[in-house]
């Protein structure tokens, strides 16, 4: 078979606070191979990206060798598109200005595109998922945190720094709950993450006398998770807590949609597991807050990215669509 009949393969690398994923992928988003090592073991980025290269090495040889690779693509935390750059990430454990795909392209003699997280997850479902051929959408990831990757006129905003596009960041509720990352009051990730979902169960647990199974759990053990399972049992707290996150985030989706009219808004992360107990109320609301010219032709979609390999697949889109 000649040289070049074979098709290119992209690496896929996700950097977390806990641990670094990573696969190698091909045009049509199958990851053919993925491993994982601890992120937070590595006190220096140099022995990280030493046990980086160790490992995906063997992946690379496993599928082909070296010469298939068209690249590699980084999603990380605070990463900057522009210089290739991961700056000040408060839950990586190295502090300041990291030079990462200088350091990585150094190792692996590849391309590097490097970006935030959830940019790369907007590039992912653009290329592999729910909003494959759109040009106009948002991605919201709904985890730990709230990310977002905003693409208009099929590109991703990066704004004049790299940094574009924290929506979970925005203020949605002036001198509202305090966010211990930030210092800021009333941020949307304060209240539509997985932490803001346990923030509000506990401050209706405190401020209402209502009856709920919840009230058996102690404070310290109370999580989304067990909110959902409450829910799903028909608990009326557990349920105004999901009724309240909705309210929260469609208002804040209202916002985004007004900014850039997109054909539709993306979901992802562990919230979207509940489903209509948040998407019933986020829908409601969202449609609330539009004026007349913007109602009823935004879609809200959950992502069709398996989540397992969302991440993989997100970063090694960036070698596709970049290169």
């Amino acid at each position: 078979m000649a040289k070049s009949a074979v098709p290119a393969l992209a690496i896929g690398i996700d950097i977390g606070g806990t641990g670094t994923k990573f696969g190698v992928v091909d045009r049509d988003g199958n990851v053919l191979f993925s491993g994982e090592i601890s992120t937070k073991k590595h006190a220096e980025v140099s022995t990280f990206i030493d046990e980086l290269y160790s490992a995906v090495s063997v992946l690379i040889e496993k599928a082909g060798g070296v010469g298939r690779m068209k690249g590699i693509g980084v999603g990380a935390p605070n990463g900057n598109y522009y210089t290739g750059t991961i700056e000040y990430a408060p839950n990586l454990p190295w502090k300041g200005v990291i030079p990462m795909s200088k350091l990585m392209e150094s190792k692996f003699r590849l391309p590097v595109t490097l970006t935030n997280d959830a940019n790369a997850a907007a590039i992912g479902e653009m290329m592999y998922g729910a909003a494959k051929g759109m040009k106009d959408f948002i991605m919201i990831t709904l985890g730990t945190g709230v990310g977002s990757g905003i693409v208009a006129n099929g590109k991703l905003i990066y704004g004049h720094d790299g940094f574009a596009g924290e929506l979970g960041h925005t203020i949605i509720i002036p001198d509202g709950r305090m966010h211990p990352g930030t210092g800021k009051k009333g941020s949307l990730e304060s209240y539509a993450s997985a932490t803001g979902v346990r923030y509000t169960a506990l401050e209706l647990l405190e401020g209402t006398d209502e009856k709920s199974e919840l009230r058996t759990i102690p404070k310290d053990e109370l999580d989304s998770k067990k909110v959902y399972e409450a829910a799903i049992n028909g608990d009326e707290l557990a349920r105004h807590v999901y009724e309240y996150t909705g309210r929260i985030l469609g208002l804040a989706l209202a916002n985004a949609v007004m900014f850039s009219s997109p054909e539709a808004i993306v979901l992802f992360g562990g919230l979207t597991k509940a489903g209509d107990l948040i998407l019933k109320p986020t829908r409601e609301h969202m449609e609330a807050n539009l004026i007349q010219v913007f109602q009823n032709k935004v879609k809200i979609l959950i992502s069709h990215l398996r989540e397992s390999d969302a991440a993989i697949l997100g970063a090694s889109a960036l070698v596709w669509e970049t290169k």
